[in-house]
């Protein structure tokens, strides 16, 4: 499969128009232009346009047209759009990840699966389309009828990372489309292309369906278009993903005047790994977690906290595994590991590695970036494993990079207090064969994350359950279960059929 080829597939040009309406592709006349290179090879892919103050006016103007259109549709007749998108990725899942996969630097097979979780998030969403449910509330007065239904909100602003270019959007976006919002689509400058092509897909939909314009808008730029979105009192709510700067950013912006934000922001997840385990099971969560994306996943395994009973045999098994990684140009399915997004990524992966020596830890194997053939681009480097002390600084910090802390527990109380003992809440795991263990991991008194799993790593969430974490991880909840309550307006309903008004709280005002 031949990169050339694939961009040809979805219309991406030498220099692409880079802001839609959906239907349309608006000519930005004097702004910026941005060179897209890949981790990959190094090669310049293509150019995109940055959106300028009237594009971006443009766009919420149509959006906003839109929106009054849209949100007449019945909610199961916007669920079918969402099938008809669904059905289209299905046809081109291996070339869209395959762009995914250059553009960003992550295996074939992680972006075939990124591009697999937008399938599996419109399925949700169709079925979700058929039950945005509401309740009813039993009144204390008498004739009266009380019930809560749901709205949708409006515009939805929509920020997303580089190391999930589609999927974090197709999450916030298919469910909005399905409240009945429209969304505008900041993706990272780091992942433009892969944008562009969903944008392409979903043109097709919105003008095969006779759709109007504005439904899924895409305004691209840096960091000042995002920062346009928080503060924009058309939008209600505003979805970010990404480091815990950027989002405490939007949120003070969004906050500010009073919108939404959702904020799904840096993890610092740990797996604890007890005497009581399957360590070969544990193994394979952990290097996979670990170098999975180049350990650029928000819910990438940083730290391995392990029971000192059979700390040193796990980190000799760690080694060994990681003798074994194979890395190279992720395109090729042989390898386990592919690049960094870019070289200032790895100025931060060799500035963490001389800090972590600096502060008092030691590393085991790894820390070097990797030259000669195959290397070219610069951005490949060496998965990373440490000894070092939770409550170093470098530790406490999230690096995104293939960096793994190792350290010793003795008790379940202590592994769960050193993996609560960060700033950031996303995902956490432990493994162990007893029952008292795993249950106390899971009770109010242990992991503080928004994910906890047994038996499994840190990386991997199905689509069915809510994502998201606490503390500096934000706090807000995307894809499954009920996060799209997220995307909607609560109303209170109060019906009186009766012929009197009695009042409230058993009130008389006598008039």
């Amino acid at each position: 499969m031949r990169i050339e080829k694939i961009l040809e597939k979805f219309g991406i040009k030498e220099v692409n128009e880079s802001i839609s309406t959906g239907r349309e592709w608006i000519t930005a006349v004097g702004s910026e232009t941005h060179d897209v290179f890949s981790p990959v090879d190094g090669k310049k892919i293509a150019s995109v346009v940055y959106a300028t103050q009237s594009e971006y006016d443009h766009v919420i103007k149509v959006a906003q047209e839109a929106f009054e259109t849209w949100r007449r549709i019945p909610a199961p007749a916007r669920g079918d759009v969402i099938r008809k998108f669904g059905n289209k990725l299905r046809i081109v899942k291996r070339e869209l990840g395959y762009l995914v996969s250059y553009e960003t630097g992550k295996s074939l097979q992680e972006g075939m699966g990124e591009v697999q979780e937008m399938i599996d998030i419109c399925d949700f969403a169709v079925g979700l389309s058929r039950q945005l449910y509401g309740l009813t509330i039993q009144s204390e007065r008498p004739e009266h009828r009380m019930m809560e239904q749901w709205h949708p909100l409006g515009l939805v602003g929509v920020i997303s990372a580089f190391n999930f270019p589609v999927a974090v959007w197709s999450w916030n976006a298919v469910i909005a489309a399905v409240c009945g919002d429209v969304v505008i689509w900041k993706p990272s400058e780091k992942a433009p292309l892969s944008a562009i092509a969903c944008q392409m897909l979903i043109r097709e939909i919105l003008i095969e369906n006779e759709l109007p314009d504005g439904i899924f808008n895409l305004v691209m730029g840096d960091y000042r278009i995002g920062e346009r979105l928080a503060k924009d009192n058309c939008i209600p709510l505003v979805s970010a993903t990404g480091s815990t700067r950027m989002g405490k950013r939007i949120g003070q912006l969004v906050g500010a005047r009073l919108g939404k934000p959702l904020l799904e922001l840096g993890g610092n997840n740990a797996v604890i790994v007890s005497s009581n385990s399957d360590l070969q099971n544990a193994l394979r969560a952990v290097v996979f977690g670990s170098i999975g994306t180049c350990g650029q996943r928000c819910t990438s395994t940083r730290r391995v906290i392990v029971h000192n009973d059979v700390y040193d045999k796990f980190k000799n098994m760690l080694i060994e595994a990681y003798s074994q990684v194979k890395i190279g140009n992720p395109l090729d399915e042989e390898n386990h590991m592919g690049p960094l997004i870019d070289t200032q990524a790895v100025e931060a992966y060799l500035n963490a590695v001389k800090e972590i020596e600096d502060q008092g830890g030691r590393i085991v194997t790894g820390g070097k970036v990797l030259t000669g053939e195959g290397y070219e681009s610069g951005c490949y480097v060496e998965p990373c494993i440490a000894e070092a002390g939770n409550h170093l600084t470098i530790v406490q910090e999230e690096t995104f990079a293939p960096i793994v802390y190792l350290m010793k527990y003795n008790r379940i109380e202590e592994a769960v207090a050193m993996q609560n003992d960060v700033k950031q809440g996303l995902s956490s795991a432990i493994f162990s064969n007893d029952f008292r263990e795993t249950e106390y991991f899971l009770s109010n008194a242990g992991s503080d994350c928004g994910i906890a799993n047994v038996n499994i790593g840190t990386s991997g969430a199905e689509i069915g359950g809510a994502f998201g974490g606490e503390k500096e991880t934000g706090g807000g909840r995307e894809s499954g279960s009920d996060s799209w309550k997220t995307y909607m307006r609560r109303q209170t309903n109060t019906v009186n059929y009766g012929n009197d008004l009695p009042l409230a709280q058993g009130i008389k005002f006598n008039i």
